[in-house]
């Protein structure tokens, strides 16, 4: 049996636990033989504790797993197997800048879309393509598996602009599936879902059990769709749901109730408390038990950081790509003419054919008006923000952002780009 060795780049996290989990729960199919955790001199501290707190997950399992903690990038991706990408470029202080400046100026502050997310995304983008040289370079049969957000921005940059296998990943598909498993009580293998959009932006098009049709059942409001933690949970009105034809996933509330949540972060920003102040606060938290030498597995309290079963997602696709399956996974993948109305060279959130050589997305086609008209406007801002970032060009920059649906005019987000520019000199060396 072959061996696998994986590398985590921003193995600092506090998710890492998770993904550690979830590898030991798999072993026996997987063979993994080195985990490497690799991060930057920021996360440093982090990276120890979690180094710590996985060897003491791989000694209770019982599992021979070598556990190897470092700073040095290319040391870790030499040779990889596989490659898991969770960076956060600026720690999550860059993450408040991202939130206040946005609500400072009466736009939502969100850390995948919107200003906020742009912003995220300008950071991002060039580290995700240096970590892609080491890659092409020390490791160019290993698979890219991206969770780093503006997931679907980022996955695409990789696409267009280095040669690595690179799929992303989300954790919201599972969690609908698991969500309709509950609401069904059926195992998870007889639900079926159908989904068309990209990342953060997917509608479900189609909802089968054991090969019935139940999307109905929630267009109709009988039973409730999937809400994600972090998201404000306004519920859906019956008559939107009915006309639209199709289930919104979470994020769309920026877009379809944006007056509601930009009422309640501009009360929260007044008072500190937005997502960013208590995603600080979690993480504070969690890394105190993080630190426990009596801990030997992943905490509940991981639960409430919002990004619930990732990990599943990740290993279920090692899985499938390991054993050449030809399993059916949601992921972030190159269109292709999957969707019709996208060009043929963006990212796309898709149901794929896994199988060890490639992932196939399968064939969604024409889309109504009502998913085609937001799909494409968030798709052509995310187009624009890559170039932006990969040129270093503010012109780009600011098409991108004035054209996001969720920017009032072009003057606030003149301001926005300007403000956020000058707080991220250090991490825009391009722009500056």
């Amino acid at each position: 049996m072959s061996v696998i060795k994986l590398t985590v780049v921003g193995g600092g996290s506090s998710y890492t636990p998770e993904l550690i989990e979830g590898i030991l729960k798999n072993q026996d199919i997987l063979n993994v033989s080195e985990i490497w955790l690799v991060d930057v001199k920021e996360g440093e501290e982090k990276l120890a504790i979690i180094e710590k707190l996985a060897n003491r997950m791989v000694k209770e399992s019982h599992t021979s797993i070598k556990i190897v903690a470092t700073l040095n990038r290319r040391e870790a991706i030499k040779d990889a197997s596989y490659v898991i990408t969770q960076i956060r470029v600026g720690q999550l202080k860059m993450r408040k800048y991202d939130e206040y400046i946005s609500i400072k100026h009466g736009v939502i502050g969100q850390e995948t879309t919107g200003a906020g997310g742009f912003m995220k995304a300008l950071r991002t983008i060039p580290v995700i393509l240096d970590i892609c040289k080491d890659i092409e370079e020390l490791a160019p049969d290993a698979w890219l598996l991206n969770f780093t957000n503006p997931a679907g921005i980022i996955t695409e940059a990789v696409l267009k602009h280095s040669s690595v296998k690179v799929i992303g990943l989300c954790n919201n598909p599972i969690n609908f599936y698991k969500k309709f498993a509950d609401i069904y009580h059926v195992p998870i293998e007889e639900v079926s879902i159908n989904f068309t959009g990209i990342n953060h932006l997917i509608w479900i098009t189609g909802l089968f059990i054991n090969g019935e049709s139940k999307i109905d059942d929630i267009l109709t409001g009988k039973s409730q769709s999937y809400e994600a933690k972090n998201i404000p949970d306004f519920g859906w009105d019956v008559d939107f749901l009915q006309s639209l034809g199709a289930i919104p996933c979470g994020y769309h509330k920026y877009y379809y109730q944006t007056d509601k949540i930009l009422k309640e972060q501009l009360e929260q920003y007044k008072e500190n408390k937005t997502r960013a102040d208590q995603v600080q606060e979690i993480e504070k938290g969690l890394f105190e038990l993080f630190k426990n030498p009596d801990l030997t597995h992943k905490p509940k309290e991981l639960d409430q950081r919002g990004g619930a079963f990732y990990s599943e997602a990740a290993i279920n696709l090692i899985c499938s790509l390991h054993l050449n399956t030809g399993n059916i996974h949601t992921l972030n993948v190159r269109n292709n003419g999957t969707i019709a109305c996208l060009p043929d060279n963006v990212s796309i959130e898709v149901n794929c054919v896994v199988e060890k050589h490639q992932v196939t997305p399968m064939l969604v086609g024409d889309v109504s008006p009502q998913i085609r008209g937001l799909l494409q406007h968030v798709k052509a801002y995310e187009e624009l923000t890559i170039e932006a970032a990969v040129k270093g060009s503010w012109n780009l920059a600011f098409q991108a952002l004035a054209m996001h649906p969720l920017l009032p005019s072009t003057d606030v987000a003149k301001k926005v780009l300007n403000e956020m520019l000058e707080v991220n000199e250090h991490y825009l060396p391009a722009f500056h």
